[in-house]
């Protein structure tokens, strides 16, 4: 069986998970304390990061890079499309949410609220709560204009870029950090990809010390 080591808290990592159970690739996961920077860890990644997924022999690593991977090995059902400028979209929504929304958001508000404490960092940066508070705003807010002439944020079809936002907003969802009420197109697609099969395990997480909210894991919310 593959594996996947992984934080159940990191979005790259559950942008694979994602990419893993929509395939029906079965994985065992196993929770790494990449900061801590064990020998044999660093012996699998030398760049000290997660996620890093044992497959068929393989040790792979980067996130866009094994789910691309993935995608190509088991082609069914697909994640990126054929045609190049479409795949070209995909690409660089993924590298929108991985990198700008990374940046603005996630680093202020999830590392803050909780890696901080899991990593003994220190208290969390106020500030920076603030400025990723205000920053999710307009990613919402772009994420609703590009869902109001798509059904889905690269396309007609779901792909790779709906799994790399859907990763972070999961996160940030966590610790009740999305106002689901400022764009109720996003609502609705996170509503559509959070009822799939493939979000399950994501939405079983649990981690001690950081109790998700009630609606984390209602269908319904």
């Amino acid at each position: 069986m593959s594996r996947l080591y992984h934080v159940p808290l990191s979005p790259f990592c559950r942008k694979v998970r994602l990419t893993l159970a929509e395939k029906q690739i079965e994985v065992e996961l196993i929770e790494e304390r990449f900061w801590q920077a064990s020998p044999e860890f660093m012996r699998r990644n030398p760049a000290g990061k997660v996620p890093v997924l044992r497959y068929e022999g393989r040790i792979l690593t980067e996130s866009q890079a094994i789910c691309e991977y993935i995608d190509e090995t088991v082609p069914t059902p697909p994640l990126m499309p054929r045609d190049p400028r479409a795949r070209y979209e995909v690409r660089r929504l993924c590298a929108w949410f991985d990198d700008k929304f990374h940046h603005e958001v996630t680093a202020n508000l999830l590392y803050e609220r909780v890696n901080k404490k899991l990593m003994g960092q220190g208290y969390p940066d106020s500030r920076a709560i603030k400025t990723g508070s205000a920053r999710i705003k307009y990613h919402l807010d772009y994420m609703g204009w590009l869902l109001d002439q798509r059904r889905w944020l690269a396309g007609n079809d779901m792909t790779l870029a709906d799994f790399a936002a859907a990763a972070h907003l999961s996160c940030l969802d966590y610790i009740s950090d999305v106002d689901w009420t400022r764009s109720p197109t996003v609502h609705d697609w996170y509503a559509k990809i959070k009822s799939r099969p493939a979000f399950r395990t994501l939405l079983a997480d649990q981690l001690p010390g950081f109790p998700p909210p009630p609606h984390y894991a209602d269908l319904d919310f």
